[in-house]
């Protein structure tokens, strides 16, 4: 079977849209959230990211890089509607739409509404729908699995347009460079380049158990990615498979009072979307995040679902209490995380059989 998957991406979606509806931010540099010490940059123009401001960034660290840069609060329900146009736009083409985010999608188009052949004339037209509709960009990626189309999305941006066929994948991937692989952090490729790999290339040299061995489970996907195998289906019943809270304080707190104050705040608010989502889990996370910005995290699986706010402070403050050094550094941030929803969330439904259909551009 050939599928033909398509990735949509809206360029700089935050920023776009600040810069559609105020004329006089367009061609600046803009950063939307918080400019103030204490700020963290959510999305960057393209020509804020020409300075190297990125999304996630301190604020103040991206002022350093762009003094002149216009930071913009964000506004979120704006930006849900414009979300909503687009997944509308998809959804005249397929149902099988999986959202990644507000602003990037997987869609199956291998049968399609519209009955049209070759998948790269869909992304056309979507990308041509979406600048009339809404006057911003899309860039689209096209191939035979999610893993290719979302890299092909990434490869022409911003307003852009890539396909990779099957006949392409081989020698596509043996060039590209091992941080464009799914998966692939920066500890991660660092960890590639201390063995030797720097491509596709190189990552095809080693076997299976090897980069088991040396990247646990990941390995398989690694070994797999890298040949072009994804079967990985376009879900489009989404099922939530995390829920959290974090918060960054106005002032670093290293008092043990102070932190499990903050803590029962977050569990509390962790229990409030939770209980609003019907989400149910087994699994919590605790993120700490020092004034240095190293992040930790502990985890712990309990037999029952955490269904009160008591349950996830308790456990939250166990997971805190494990930290060595908790008493002795600087905290910036903490989170918590419910992870890991019971099978009974799970969506089950009857999968037809789908045809094999010639892939063409």
């Amino acid at each position: 079977m050939i599928r033909k998957i398509i990735h949509i991406d809206m360029d700089a979606f935050y920023a776009s849209i600040e810069q559609r509806d105020n004329p006089e931010y367009r061609g600046k540099p803009v950063a939307v959230g918080y400019g103030g010490k204490r700020g963290v940059v959510a999305a960057a123009s393209y020509e804020a990211r020409q300075y190297g401001v990125r999304s996630a960034m301190a604020s103040v660290t991206a002022l350093r890089k762009c003094s002149h840069l216009i930071f913009v609060m964000p506004r979120f329900e704006v930006y849900k509607t414009v979300s909503n146009q687009i997944m509308q736009i998809f959804r005249e083409y397929t149902d099988k739409v999986e959202p990644l985010s507000l602003d990037e999608a997987f869609l199956d188009v291998t049968e399609n509404k519209k009955e049209i052949e070759i998948a790269t004339q869909i992304a056309k037209e979507i990308k041509q729908k979406i600048r009339h509709q809404t006057r911003l960009t899309a860039s689209a990626g096209v191939s035979y699995n999610k893993f290719l189309a979302k890299i092909a999305s990434d490869y022409n941006k911003p307003d852009g347009l890539y396909v990779i066929t099957p006949e392409k994948a081989e020698k596509f991937l043996e060039k590209l460079a091992v941080e464009k692989f799914f998966g692939v952090g920066r500890v991660t490729a660092q960890r590639m380049h201390e063995l030797g790999i720097k491509n596709g290339l190189d990552l095809k040299q080693h076997t299976e158990m090897e980069l088991v061995r040396h990247f646990g489970k990941a390995g398989t996907m690694y070994y797999q990615f890298v040949r072009g195998v994804d079967e990985r289906e376009v879900e489009s019943e989404y099922v939530r498979k995390s829920l959290g809270a974090e918060e960054t304080f106005a002032e670093d707190l290293y008092e043990i009072v102070d932190l499990l104050r903050a803590l029962d705040d977050i569990a509390r608010e962790v229990h409030r979307r939770a209980d609003k989502k019907g989400f149910l889990a087994k699994t919590l996370t605790l993120k700490i995040k020092y004034a240095d910005f190293t992040v930790v995290t502990r985890s712990k699986t309990v037999e029952y679902y955490l269904r009160t706010s008591d349950q996830l402070f308790d456990l939250g403050k166990e997971l805190l209490l494990q930290i060595e050094d908790i008493e002795e550094r600087k905290i910036r941030l903490i989170g918590l995380t419910l992870k890991n929803a019971g099978s009974d969330q799970m969506i089950l439904t009857d999968q037809p059989v789908q045809l094999a259909f010639e892939f063409k551009e």
